[in-house]
């Protein structure tokens, strides 16, 4: 049997600023990022809507530039289902950016590594899939938005 990452379906988020908590050199620098809204697009997973507004994007970036972070937000299709998302994962970026990212700022989106693993909340027995299947997130992080791509482990035998 082999493992196979299969596209399910793209969400771009839009963000606000970070919300600067509290910072020092032995946890790092707390922050909340609004989620004000964005759209899913389908792939394997004809899933096509929004992304609901209030979602909060909670990270720690530690002294070495790593965050960790914990995003959750709603999601409702166009056909009117929907489903909670909570998103838990790392993200690094190289030692020139470390200074950047502690101080509030952005590195450009080639320079981070940003893996998450999705868990869903489903309110509908046909978006069952959602948690009969692990699912692996790739996040791109822009100045004012951030597109994640979430690839579903198949297995070929």
């Amino acid at each position: 049997m082999v493992p196979k990452f299969v596209k399910a379906f793209e969400i771009r988020c839009t963000v606000g600023k970070p919300s600067f908590i509290g910072q020092d050199d032995k946890a790092g620098r707390r922050q909340l990022i609004a989620i004000t809204g964005g759209e899913i697009i389908g792939f394997a997973l004809p899933y096509n809507g929004t992304v609901l507004p209030d979602g909060v994007d909670s990270q720690v970036v530690r002294p070495n530039g790593r965050a960790e972070l914990s995003a959750r937000y709603g999601v409702r299709l166009n056909d009117g289902r929907s489903f909670y998302i909570q998103n838990d994962g790392i993200r690094t970026v190289p030692a020139e950016y470390v200074e950047t990212v502690l101080s509030g700022g952005i590195a450009p989106a080639d320079a981070y590594y940003c893996v998450t693993k999705p868990t869903f909340e489903i309110y509908d027995d046909t978006l069952s899939v959602l948690n009969d299947r692990l699912f692996i997130v790739l996040a791109t992080r822009y100045p004012d938005s951030i597109a994640l791509e979430y690839f579903m482990v198949e297995i070929e035998k």
